[in-house]
């Protein structure tokens, strides 16, 4: 069985590639800290690490080693501050992934402020998780909730989802480019152009999801740069560096130096949906849900 102590001494090491480093994080002589390392090696019969006179360094098998003891010391952390949660009495604390474009669109903040108003003593967690990850969360019930772009498979056994915002996405030029002033615009004005491509680091295929749109509604963009997130884009476009389509939710208070077009032949847009675990829910959970709902397309 894995010995949390010294998996946290693992990441430590892993952290700072470096035992004393370590040591000192950890308020532990080097010694005991290099035994427990060993020992673990010891018991999982793997090499972590490369040992030699200058540094030590993780093996390519200590690398993987050490993405999924991350993820099992998250959980561990999460799970004992329920514990002590409900061991105190109280409802216990609110586990939510979500991903940007929940926060961005006023969706999760809006269903937080309601919740701080109906219950100001519960505990939430808030964690940044691609949709797969958020999907997992679920499953082991270290999440409670998820804000995803994308449901999980339709039939899912243990997942339940609902839409909650299509936020569809406008044309951002600068506000000096030849093409801001005309009032419609056409799929030929836009061949060509330079453009930046906004894209889901997690996904690999976003590019090519991104220009297969757009060739779908008449134009080939001429891409030059790439940017991981919309607020990055905004501001390469207010420089004059090329078009970008962006979401509606991000246009409020729009960047000085951009102008936004509607493209209603396009239709693209980027989606939010909720989904939670079928099992039935803890009160406060249930009640956190139908919170989020109700604020289903309000961006």
């Amino acid at each position: 069985m894995l010995d949390l102590r010294q998996l946290r001494y693992f990441v430590a090491v892993a952290e700072t590639e470096h035992v004393g480093r370590a040591a000192e994080q950890l308020h532990i002589s080097q010694s005991p800290l290099s035994r427990q390392i060993a020992q673990l090696e010891k018991n999982l019969g793997l090499t972590l690490f490369e040992r030699s006179q200058q540094r030590i360094r993780l093996t390519s098998d200590g690398r993987v080693f050490l993405t999924e003891a991350r993820a099992l010391l998250r959980h561990a952390d999460r799970l004992e501050n329920l514990g002590r949660r409900l061991g105190r009495g109280e409802e216990g604390g609110l586990c939510i992934g979500y991903v940007a474009d929940a926060m961005h669109t006023g969706i999760l903040p809006t269903a937080l402020r309601t919740l701080r108003d109906r219950r100001p003593g519960i505990h939430v967690a808030l964690y940044d998780q691609e949709s797969a990850e958020q999907f997992e969360g679920l499953r082991q019930r270290s999440l409670d909730i998820a804000l995803v772009r994308t449901p999980p498979p339709e039939g899912d056994p243990d997942l339940d989802t609902a839409p909650l915002l299509r936020d569809p996405l406008l044309l951002a030029l600068p506000a000096e480019h030849p093409l801001a002033g005309q009032a419609e615009l056409t799929p030929e004005a836009l061949d060509g152009q330079p453009w930046i491509a906004v894209g889901d680091s997690h996904d690999p295929a976003w590019r090519d999801t991104f220009v297969a749109s757009c060739v779908a509604s008449g134009f080939t963009p001429d891409i030059r740069l790439d940017a991981a997130d919309p607020l990055t884009a905004l501001g390469l476009v207010a420089s004059g560096l090329g078009l970008a389509l962006i979401q509606k939710s991000m246009m409020r208070g729009t960047t000085d130096g951009v102008a936004v077009r509607e493209l209603p032949w396009h239709g693209a847009s980027v989606q939010l949906w909720a989904a939670w675990h079928r099992v039935d829910l803890r009160p406060v959970v249930a009640s956190f849900r139908e919170t989020v709902l109700a604020g289903r397309g309000a961006a």
